[in-house]
């Protein structure tokens, strides 16, 4: 039964070999247990390495058809090579088997390569012909790592790509849901006022018809008044006309029957994006999640680290620090004055500060200048500037937030509270290359880098009424 499938039917899709342990997944796509889990801990999903679709099961069940067929294969292959290596005389001519014909990949005599059957084929000593194929397994299996591994690279950039894109149609739709409902409150705001105005025109239409019937008897009064007799008509008419020009003041214009199309229209998207800037902070230093530590947590807007455990599975890179749980900015500062605020109070174990572009993320080096770090740290319940050697410093009470200011054409970087203003610390230095935020931590509890307030403006190119 074995030999009816070829062993491409048998490999398992991540690892190209005959399948360990398969396990079966709901979209009938089978791995081995051990591959499909590496998978899932790199990827951070739970889908299927081959279609994509959602696992249903944490633990898929085990393929145990699949599993029977395999495990008979690699008997199949123990046996062969047991029985290769059972003879070791010829069998038409009983000498040993001392050279090994290239053509036919097969061990030959002495006599055999003077037959006619591999005259005319390359023989080699079979000891240097067992040699080479010692090699060859080697080679297959640096092959097969290297496969596997650009497989999982493959993955991860796949699976980090899809991740990237799920966090930006979130803040997309976090921007529709704001403006769908600031356009439906503005919307409302229009219709609760044509309801007063269509209030106020039909309250006005009722004054109106009352007015038009009273003028109406008036008339009618008048038109019989002066109908009488000559006598009595000229003895009434002063107050005939008295009634008529008293009865009804003049009719006012009604100026509020329109709508304020200027109230609803004027800068309207100016103003909706000056609203939307309590939806959009703006976050001086944002992290690098490629430079983070596998043990690092970011949130999803870039702005918070915490420490987790156990750490996550994720590529080897040069960018990623491999050995502590450091992360950089994203932004590399070349010049000019940078400033941010980093909220620290729950943890109890960080450093903050700046770092060359160029410190070592191979090895655990001390945050200090000699190594490339400009830092303040807290451990033990000490806050310490991080200088050569280590500098205590006295702060009256814990430190809440912790604000970094860079000044590289001056060459300082300066600590203070951002509570009182005082300055815990300041390094000088001589910046010849690139530097970007860093931070540590080995907590549970984030550090916050906070948003800076943004302020509109209209800049006035001339008065209104020049």
């Amino acid at each position: 039964m074995s030999s009816s499938l070829p062993e491409e039917d048998l490999s398992c899709p991540v690892c190209c070999d005959i399948f360990r342990d398969p396990v079966l997944l709901s979209c009938s796509h089978s791995f081995c247990r051990g591959c499909l889990q590496r998978f899932w801990e790199v990827s951070r999903m739970r889908d299927c390495p081959v279609c994509r679709r959602r696992a249903s099961r944490r633990s898929p069940p085990c393929n145990l058809a699949l599993k029977n067929l395999c495990e008979a294969v690699l008997q199949g292959r123990r046996a062969a090579a047991a029985a290769a290596g059972v003879g070791t005389a010829c069998r038409l001519h009983g000498q040993a088997l001392k050279l090994f014909c290239a053509d036919e990949q097969l061990p030959v005599c002495p006599m055999c390569q003077a037959s006619n059957a591999h005259k005319a084929h390359e023989c080699c000593p079979a000891g240097v012909a067992a040699q080479d194929r010692k090699v060859q397994p080697d080679t297959g299996k640096k092959k097969n790592t290297w496969k596997k591994q650009k497989y999982y690279d493959v993955c991860v950039f796949q699976c980090q790509t899809q991740l990237t894109e799920k966090r930006i149609r979130d803040q997309f739709l976090e921007f529709h849901h704001f403006l769908r409902e600031e356009e439906e409150a503005r919307v409302s705001t229009l219709k609760e006022e044509e309801e007063k105005r269509v209030l106020a025109v039909k309250e006005r239409d009722r004054d109106l018809r009352s007015r038009m019937a009273s003028l109406v008897d008036i008339i009618r009064i008048t038109e019989q008044e002066m109908a009488a007799d000559d006598a009595e008509m000229l003895q009434n008419f002063k107050s005939t006309m008295e009634r008529v020009q008293n009865s009804l003041p003049d009719p006012e214009g009604f100026c509020g029957s329109l709508i304020d199309e200027a109230k609803h229209l004027s800068n309207l998207k100016f103003h909706v994006w000056e609203k939307m800037q309590g939806i959009a902070p703006y976050s001086p230093v944002t992290l690098d999640p490629n430079t983070a530590h596998p043990c690092l947590s970011l949130s999803e807007d870039l702005t918070c680290v915490r420490y987790m455990s156990p750490s996550r599975s994720l590529p080897n890179s040069p960018e990623r620090f491999r050995v502590s749980a450091e992360v950089l900015g994203s932004v590399a500062v070349a010049g000019g004055t940078h400033t941010w605020e980093v909220e620290v109070g729950g943890s109890k174990d960080w450093i903050v500060g700046v770092a060359s572009a160029s410190v070592r993320r191979d090895a655990e080096v001390a945050a200090r200048p000699e190594n490339g770090f400009w830092t303040l740290c807290l451990r033990d319940g000490t806050y310490r500037a991080m200088a050569s050697p280590p500098r205590t410093l006295l702060v009256g009470r814990k430190l809440r937030r912790l604000a970094v200011r860079l000044d590289q054409d001056a060459g300082q970087v300066s600590f203070s509270s951002p509570s009182d203003g005082h300055i815990l610390h300041v390094f000088t230095h001589t910046f010849t290359e690139k530097v970007l935020p860093y931070f540590y931590t080995q907590s549970d509890r984030p550090l916050k880098i906070l948003p800076k307030p943004v302020v509109i403006s209209v800049k006035e190119n001339q008065p209104l009424d020049s």
